[in-house]
């Protein structure tokens, strides 16, 4: 497994270089979720940083703007065989029939909460049989 304990620290810094306030966050979601699915593999890229089983499932970026959230928040985004309404989820799309994006914004660790764990769970399931 790779996580922000044992994987690249240069890459993860380098991907919160321009957010370092939401480097906190990520590495209590990214712990939460490698607790939870210790099977998980994590890769760091440019613009988001992907947890995957056997298909990405998870996925972690930086606001784009001001608008979608404030500097030391994180986007969580992740794949679901449903369309989940909730004021948490800011967009949900359907790229493909029968497969949902959700987006949502994390700007504290007390929103791990079961509600989104119960989200990436269910996001990690489905990632099994597609």
């Amino acid at each position: 497994m790779r996580n922000m304990l044992n994987g690249d620290m240069l890459e993860t810094a380098a991907f919160f270089e321009r957010s370092p306030g939401a480097l906190p966050l990520y590495e209590a979601f990214a712990e939460k979720v490698c607790a939870a699915f210790p099977d998980v593999n994590i890769k760091i890229q440019k613009t988001q940083i992907t947890f995957t089983a056997r298909y990405g499932f998870a996925f972690v970026s930086l606001p784009r703007s001001k608008k979608i959230g404030p500097a030391g928040s994180v986007v969580i985004s992740l794949g679901l065989p449903r369309e989940v309404r909730s004021p948490r989820i800011f967009a949900a799309v359907e790229p493909y029939p029968g497969r949902w994006t959700h987006h949502l914004l994390l700007q504290s660790p007390e929103e791990i909460d079961p509600e989104l764990m119960m989200w990436v769970k269910e996001a990690y399931d489905f990632a099994q049989i597609k």
